[in-house]
Protein backbone atom coordinates (compact mmCIF):
# COMPACT_ATOMS: atom_id res chain seq x y z
CA UNK A 1 0.00 0.00 0.00
CA UNK A 2 1.27 3.20 -1.29
CA UNK A 3 2.39 5.72 1.54
CA UNK A 4 2.26 8.21 -1.06
CA UNK A 5 -1.78 7.60 -1.66
CA UNK A 6 -2.87 9.20 1.42
CA UNK A 7 -3.15 12.84 2.37
CA UNK A 8 -0.47 14.84 4.52
CA UNK A 9 -0.27 16.65 6.24
CA UNK A 10 2.10 19.00 8.89
CA UNK A 11 1.29 21.42 11.40
CA UNK A 12 2.89 23.37 14.02
CA UNK A 13 0.72 23.06 17.10
CA UNK A 14 0.20 25.72 19.82
CA UNK A 15 1.88 22.87 22.37
CA UNK A 16 4.98 24.09 20.44
CA UNK A 17 5.71 21.06 18.23
CA UNK A 18 5.08 20.46 14.48
CA UNK A 19 3.51 17.12 13.74
CA UNK A 20 3.21 15.04 10.75
CA UNK A 21 -0.65 13.18 10.23
CA UNK A 22 -2.26 11.93 7.46
CA UNK A 23 -6.38 13.58 7.08
CA UNK A 24 -8.74 11.73 5.04
CA UNK A 25 -11.52 12.92 4.91
CA UNK A 26 -14.92 11.12 3.24
CA UNK A 27 -16.17 12.34 -0.58
CA UNK A 28 -19.99 14.74 0.20
CA UNK A 29 -19.52 15.16 3.83
CA UNK A 30 -20.76 18.56 3.90
CA UNK A 31 -18.18 19.17 6.25
CA UNK A 32 -20.12 17.24 8.88
CA UNK A 33 -18.71 13.70 10.16
CA UNK A 34 -17.50 11.79 13.02
CA UNK A 35 -13.79 12.08 13.52
CA UNK A 36 -11.60 8.68 13.59
CA UNK A 37 -7.93 10.09 15.75
CA UNK A 38 -6.01 7.13 15.67
CA UNK A 39 -2.72 6.78 17.89
CA UNK A 40 0.09 4.31 17.20
CA UNK A 41 3.03 2.97 19.21
CA UNK A 42 6.14 0.99 19.52
CA UNK A 43 7.88 1.05 16.84
CA UNK A 44 5.42 1.92 14.57
CA UNK A 45 3.98 5.40 12.36
CA UNK A 46 0.67 6.56 11.46
CA UNK A 47 1.47 3.89 8.76
CA UNK A 48 0.24 1.44 10.74
CA UNK A 49 -3.48 2.16 10.39
CA UNK A 50 -3.03 2.16 6.32
CA UNK A 51 -5.32 -1.14 6.29
CA UNK A 52 -7.95 1.04 8.73
CA UNK A 53 -7.75 4.56 7.02
CA UNK A 54 -9.57 3.84 3.85
CA UNK A 55 -12.33 1.71 4.69
CA UNK A 56 -13.37 3.67 7.42
CA UNK A 57 -13.50 6.71 5.10
CA UNK A 58 -15.36 4.74 2.55
CA UNK A 59 -17.82 4.33 5.69
CA UNK A 60 -18.11 8.24 5.92
CA UNK A 61 -15.64 9.42 8.52
CA UNK A 62 -12.88 11.12 8.54
CA UNK A 63 -9.78 10.12 10.03
CA UNK A 64 -6.87 11.60 11.40
CA UNK A 65 -3.57 9.46 11.85
CA UNK A 66 -0.49 11.39 13.63
CA UNK A 67 2.95 10.06 13.51
CA UNK A 68 3.58 10.45 17.28
CA UNK A 69 5.86 12.92 19.15
CA UNK A 70 9.41 11.45 17.91
CA UNK A 71 8.44 9.33 15.18
CA UNK A 72 8.13 9.72 11.30
CA UNK A 73 8.18 13.21 10.25
CA UNK A 74 7.20 15.03 13.51
CA UNK A 75 9.48 16.67 15.63
CA UNK A 76 11.52 14.74 18.00
CA UNK A 77 12.83 16.76 20.99
CA UNK A 78 15.60 15.35 23.13
CA UNK A 79 14.10 15.75 26.43
CA UNK A 80 12.16 12.74 27.98
CA UNK A 81 9.49 15.15 29.80
CA UNK A 82 8.10 16.37 26.59
CA UNK A 83 7.29 12.27 26.19
CA UNK A 84 5.29 11.96 28.98
CA UNK A 85 1.56 11.20 28.29
CA UNK A 86 0.52 14.34 30.18
CA UNK A 87 2.30 16.34 26.86
CA UNK A 88 1.42 13.77 24.46
CA UNK A 89 -2.46 14.55 25.34
CA UNK A 90 -2.24 17.69 25.09
CA UNK A 91 -0.32 17.51 21.49
CA UNK A 92 -3.00 15.20 20.57
CA UNK A 93 -5.90 17.93 22.25
CA UNK A 94 -4.02 20.65 20.51
CA UNK A 95 -3.69 18.65 16.85
CA UNK A 96 -8.09 18.57 17.38
CA UNK A 97 -8.14 22.17 17.69
CA UNK A 98 -5.90 22.99 15.05
CA UNK A 99 -8.16 20.38 12.92
CA UNK A 100 -10.85 22.33 14.08
CA UNK A 101 -12.61 19.01 15.75
CA UNK A 102 -14.20 19.45 19.10
CA UNK A 103 -14.47 15.77 20.04
CA UNK A 104 -13.59 12.25 18.36
CA UNK A 105 -13.13 9.05 18.55
CA UNK A 106 -10.06 7.76 20.16
CA UNK A 107 -8.24 4.87 19.08
CA UNK A 108 -5.19 3.23 20.35
CA UNK A 109 -2.81 0.53 19.84
CA UNK A 110 0.10 -0.35 21.98
CA UNK A 111 1.12 2.50 23.50
CA UNK A 112 -1.45 4.29 21.57
CA UNK A 113 -4.09 2.66 23.61
CA UNK A 114 -1.87 3.83 26.84
CA UNK A 115 -2.13 7.26 25.54
CA UNK A 116 -5.40 6.73 24.63
CA UNK A 117 -6.84 5.63 27.71
CA UNK A 118 -5.13 8.48 29.32
CA UNK A 119 -6.36 11.10 26.96
CA UNK A 120 -9.69 9.67 28.35
CA UNK A 121 -8.42 11.02 31.70
CA UNK A 122 -6.54 14.51 30.84
CA UNK A 123 -9.33 15.35 28.45
CA UNK A 124 -12.56 13.50 29.07
CA UNK A 125 -14.48 16.66 27.40
CA UNK A 126 -12.38 15.73 23.76
CA UNK A 127 -13.98 12.27 23.18
CA UNK A 128 -16.92 11.00 21.71
CA UNK A 129 -15.62 6.97 22.84
CA UNK A 130 -12.55 5.19 22.96
CA UNK A 131 -11.12 2.01 21.56
CA UNK A 132 -7.44 0.49 22.58
CA UNK A 133 -6.08 -2.30 21.29
CA UNK A 134 -3.37 -4.79 22.70
CA UNK A 135 -2.92 -2.77 25.81
CA UNK A 136 -5.66 -2.83 28.54
CA UNK A 137 -6.17 0.43 30.43
CA UNK A 138 -4.81 0.21 33.57
CA UNK A 139 -5.48 3.30 36.33
CA UNK A 140 -3.20 6.01 37.55
CA UNK A 141 -1.08 4.83 40.82
CA UNK A 142 -1.28 6.08 44.36
CA UNK A 143 2.49 5.06 45.12
CA UNK A 144 5.37 5.33 42.87
CA UNK A 145 6.12 1.18 41.01
CA UNK A 146 9.40 1.76 39.03
CA UNK A 147 9.74 -0.84 35.97
CA UNK A 148 12.06 -2.97 37.49
CA UNK A 149 9.49 -3.69 39.66
CA UNK A 150 6.57 -3.57 37.47
CA UNK A 151 8.59 -6.55 35.35
CA UNK A 152 9.45 -8.45 38.22
CA UNK A 153 5.70 -8.48 38.72
CA UNK A 154 5.41 -9.71 34.89
CA UNK A 155 8.39 -11.19 33.34
CA UNK A 156 6.83 -10.56 29.90
CA UNK A 157 6.93 -6.44 30.53
CA UNK A 158 11.32 -7.97 30.28
CA UNK A 159 12.19 -6.61 27.23
CA UNK A 160 11.04 -3.06 28.35
CA UNK A 161 14.19 -2.55 30.68
CA UNK A 162 16.30 -2.73 27.34
CA UNK A 163 14.24 -0.39 25.43
CA UNK A 164 14.27 2.14 28.71
CA UNK A 165 18.20 1.81 29.15
CA UNK A 166 20.89 4.15 27.81
CA UNK A 167 23.05 2.02 25.81
CA UNK A 168 19.35 0.75 24.22
CA UNK A 169 19.52 3.68 21.27
CA UNK A 170 23.11 2.89 19.68
CA UNK A 171 22.57 -0.17 19.72
CA UNK A 172 19.06 -0.18 17.65
CA UNK A 173 20.18 2.02 15.11
CA UNK A 174 23.36 -0.09 14.44
CA UNK A 175 20.68 -2.98 13.87
CA UNK A 176 17.55 -0.80 12.91
CA UNK A 177 16.20 -3.72 10.66
CA UNK A 178 16.45 -6.35 12.88
CA UNK A 179 14.38 -4.77 15.38
CA UNK A 180 11.58 -4.48 12.69
CA UNK A 181 11.88 -8.19 11.57
CA UNK A 182 12.25 -9.55 15.33
CA UNK A 183 9.41 -7.61 16.94
CA UNK A 184 6.51 -7.57 13.74
CA UNK A 185 5.81 -11.43 13.34
CA UNK A 186 3.05 -13.77 14.14
CA UNK A 187 2.55 -15.31 17.60
CA UNK A 188 5.19 -17.95 18.21
CA UNK A 189 7.65 -19.45 20.54
CA UNK A 190 10.46 -16.97 19.19
CA UNK A 191 8.45 -13.64 20.14
CA UNK A 192 7.47 -14.95 23.26
CA UNK A 193 11.24 -16.04 24.38
CA UNK A 194 12.25 -12.35 23.64
CA UNK A 195 10.07 -10.40 25.77
CA UNK A 196 12.34 -11.59 28.69
CA UNK A 197 14.66 -9.95 30.50
CA UNK A 198 17.85 -9.73 28.18
CA UNK A 199 16.42 -11.34 25.25
CA UNK A 200 15.62 -8.39 22.52
CA UNK A 201 18.94 -7.47 22.91
CA UNK A 202 21.05 -10.61 22.29
CA UNK A 203 19.19 -10.97 19.03
CA UNK A 204 18.93 -7.73 17.96
CA UNK A 205 22.91 -7.94 18.75
CA UNK A 206 23.82 -11.41 17.68
CA UNK A 207 21.50 -12.86 15.60
CA UNK A 208 22.24 -12.93 11.80
CA UNK A 209 19.14 -11.02 9.81
CA UNK A 210 18.82 -13.37 8.00
CA UNK A 211 17.51 -16.06 10.94
CA UNK A 212 14.71 -13.64 11.13
CA UNK A 213 13.77 -12.11 8.07
CA UNK A 214 11.31 -15.27 7.59
CA UNK A 215 7.83 -15.14 9.24
CA UNK A 216 7.99 -10.86 9.64
CA UNK A 217 4.35 -9.35 8.92
CA UNK A 218 5.93 -6.76 6.92
CA UNK A 219 7.00 -7.02 2.91
CA UNK A 220 9.89 -5.63 1.94
CA UNK A 221 8.52 -2.30 0.68
CA UNK A 222 7.13 -2.26 4.24
CA UNK A 223 10.26 -2.43 5.63
CA UNK A 224 12.64 -0.36 3.59
CA UNK A 225 9.75 2.68 4.53
CA UNK A 226 9.74 2.28 8.36
CA UNK A 227 13.45 2.44 8.03
CA UNK A 228 13.40 5.73 6.11
CA UNK A 229 11.41 7.02 8.61
CA UNK A 230 13.95 5.99 11.27
CA UNK A 231 16.66 7.50 10.06
CA UNK A 232 17.17 10.43 12.65
CA UNK A 233 17.23 7.82 15.67
CA UNK A 234 15.56 6.33 18.25
CA UNK A 235 15.56 8.74 20.82
CA UNK A 236 12.23 10.13 20.65
CA UNK A 237 10.94 6.44 20.39
CA UNK A 238 12.82 5.07 23.34
CA UNK A 239 11.98 8.16 25.38
CA UNK A 240 8.52 6.95 25.32
CA UNK A 241 9.68 4.07 27.71
CA UNK A 242 11.91 6.53 30.02
CA UNK A 243 9.14 8.21 31.49
CA UNK A 244 7.28 5.53 34.25
CA UNK A 245 8.34 8.30 36.86
CA UNK A 246 7.54 11.73 35.28
CA UNK A 247 3.86 9.90 34.12
CA UNK A 248 3.12 9.18 38.10
CA UNK A 249 4.94 12.31 39.80
CA UNK A 250 2.36 14.05 36.73
CA UNK A 251 -0.85 12.08 37.14
CA UNK A 252 -0.15 12.33 41.20
CA UNK A 253 -0.14 16.19 41.12
CA UNK A 254 -3.09 16.45 39.42
CA UNK A 255 -4.93 14.15 41.20
CA UNK A 256 -5.70 11.51 38.85
CA UNK A 257 -5.25 8.48 40.89
CA UNK A 258 -8.91 9.64 43.06
CA UNK A 259 -10.55 9.62 39.47
CA UNK A 260 -9.69 6.65 37.52
CA UNK A 261 -12.79 6.21 35.93
CA UNK A 262 -13.58 6.04 32.13
CA UNK A 263 -17.09 7.50 31.69
CA UNK A 264 -16.98 7.75 27.62
CA UNK A 265 -18.22 4.39 25.81
CA UNK A 266 -14.94 1.78 25.39
CA UNK A 267 -14.38 -0.90 23.68
CA UNK A 268 -11.02 -3.23 24.24
CA UNK A 269 -9.66 -5.44 21.37
CA UNK A 270 -7.30 -7.91 21.99
CA UNK A 271 -5.33 -11.51 21.02
CA UNK A 272 -5.35 -14.58 23.40
CA UNK A 273 -1.65 -14.94 22.14
CA UNK A 274 -0.32 -11.93 23.03
CA UNK A 275 2.22 -12.37 25.57
CA UNK A 276 2.21 -8.52 27.01
CA UNK A 277 -1.87 -8.93 27.53
CA UNK A 278 -2.48 -10.35 30.51
CA UNK A 279 -6.20 -11.81 30.46
CA UNK A 280 -6.36 -10.33 34.44
CA UNK A 281 -5.64 -7.03 33.35
CA UNK A 282 -8.42 -7.54 30.59
CA UNK A 283 -10.56 -8.26 32.98
CA UNK A 284 -9.97 -5.74 35.97
CA UNK A 285 -10.98 -2.67 33.48
CA UNK A 286 -14.26 -3.55 33.61
CA UNK A 287 -14.62 -2.17 37.02
CA UNK A 288 -12.58 1.02 36.22
CA UNK A 289 -15.18 1.88 32.96
CA UNK A 290 -18.57 2.59 32.78
CA UNK A 291 -19.26 1.02 29.54
CA UNK A 292 -16.58 -1.52 28.33
CA UNK A 293 -17.12 -3.94 25.54
CA UNK A 294 -14.23 -6.43 25.48
CA UNK A 295 -13.17 -8.32 22.39
CA UNK A 296 -10.62 -10.95 22.09
CA UNK A 297 -9.56 -12.83 18.82
CA UNK A 298 -8.38 -16.64 19.18
CA UNK A 299 -5.10 -17.08 17.85
CA UNK A 300 -3.81 -13.41 17.47
CA UNK A 301 -1.15 -11.60 18.67
CA UNK A 302 -0.15 -8.29 18.89
CA UNK A 303 -0.17 -6.52 15.49
CA UNK A 304 -3.58 -6.86 14.93
CA UNK A 305 -4.33 -4.02 12.56
CA UNK A 306 -1.58 -6.29 10.78
CA UNK A 307 -2.79 -9.77 12.05
CA UNK A 308 -6.71 -9.46 11.21
CA UNK A 309 -6.98 -6.17 9.08
CA UNK A 310 -10.75 -6.32 8.13
CA UNK A 311 -11.51 -7.86 10.92
CA UNK A 312 -10.34 -4.81 12.91
CA UNK A 313 -11.67 -2.91 10.72
CA UNK A 314 -15.27 -4.25 10.71
CA UNK A 315 -15.34 -4.72 14.58
CA UNK A 316 -14.82 -1.26 15.16
CA UNK A 317 -17.57 -0.06 12.64
CA UNK A 318 -20.08 -2.90 14.27
CA UNK A 319 -19.40 -0.86 17.81
CA UNK A 320 -19.86 2.63 16.71
CA UNK A 321 -22.94 1.96 14.63
CA UNK A 322 -23.94 -0.02 17.97
CA UNK A 323 -22.73 3.62 19.89
CA UNK A 324 -25.10 5.30 17.20
CA UNK A 325 -21.92 6.93 15.97
CA UNK A 326 -22.41 6.15 12.10
CA UNK A 327 -22.00 8.84 9.88
CA UNK A 328 -26.01 10.21 9.56
CA UNK A 329 -26.55 9.17 13.08
CA UNK A 330 -24.60 11.89 14.55
CA UNK A 331 -26.67 14.76 15.06
CA UNK A 332 -26.67 13.68 18.86
CA UNK A 333 -22.87 14.48 19.69
CA UNK A 334 -21.08 17.68 19.46
CA UNK A 335 -18.68 17.68 17.42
Amino acid sequence: MDPDHFNHRQARLSTGWTYHYVDEKPANNGGQTVTLLCIHGFPDLWYGWRHQIKPWVQRGYRVVVPDMLGYGKTDMPTETSAYSTKNLCNDLAALLDHIEVTKAVVIGHDWGAFIGARFALWHPDRLLSLAILSVPYTPPKTQYISLEQIVKLFRPFGYQLYLASEESAAEIEAHLPALFYSLYRTPDARINAMLQVGRLREVLLNTPITNITEGCLFNEKEITYYLSNYERGMIGPLSYYRTTQIRFEEELAASLPSKPRITVPVIFIGGTDDKICPPNTIESQRALIDKITVVTFQGKGHWLMLEAPETITNEILFWLKGLGMAPGNHQQFRL
